[in-house]
């Protein structure tokens, strides 16, 4: 016969029962699901601001591109990645080119081109559709306004700002920028 004191077994098997395993399965479930929604938010929030990151550093490389090579250089918004499109929408995607003839296209085809993002409405301003950097770096016209968010989310979009100086920034969104931006379809 063993000894209990002396490390003998009992008799009795060690391990987790069946209804333990269930209860901590449910105890899991329960924190994921209060977990998800904040989750979700927060991946759509960042993804908002890869979007207003990568555009922001678009439209620097086309000033930079500007200065360095002394020509007028075009940023516009683009379906096919080769030509300007003639619209206010940028959630399709966008090119950078020069236009040293002056008509609003690239010349000899674009130098960069990027893609759009899945289900974020990117807006342009009505009255710009396209931006011109010019050798010193500032763009032509009056200032234009980007924003962007998700249909249905106000709460959540952004803006970039771009004025004649050239100086290009990005921040919230203000409610009346955000309203119109989410009703967008």
């Amino acid at each position: 016969m063993r000894n209990h004191r002396n490390g003998g077994s009992s008799g009795k098997q060690l391990g987790v029962t069946l209804i333990e395993q269930i209860m901590v399965l449910a105890i899991m479930a329960a924190l994921t699901s209060i977990a998800a929604p904040p989750l979700r938010q927060l991946l759509s929030r960042n993804q908002l601001q890869v979007a207003q990151t990568d555009f922001i550093a678009a439209l620097q490389h086309t000033r930079g591109t500007a200065i360095t090579t002394g020509r007028r250089t075009l940023f516009c918004p683009s379906r096919d990645g080769q030509r300007c499109s003639e619209e206010t929408r940028w959630d399709g995607g966008w090119l950078i080119g020069h236009d040293v003839d002056h008509d609003n296209q690239p010349d000899n085809g674009p130098l960069r081109t990027g893609r759009g993002y899945d289900k974020i409405s990117i807006l342009g301003d009505s009255g710009r559709r396209l931006v011109r950097f010019q050798s010193d770096g500032t763009a032509v016209g009056t200032t234009n306004t980007w924003r962007f968010c998700r249909q249905g989310q106000p709460d959540q979009a952004l803006v970039v700002v771009l004025s004649n100086s050239g100086r290009i920034r990005g921040a919230p969104a203000s409610a009346a920028q955000a309203a119109d931006c989410a009703q967008t379809k």
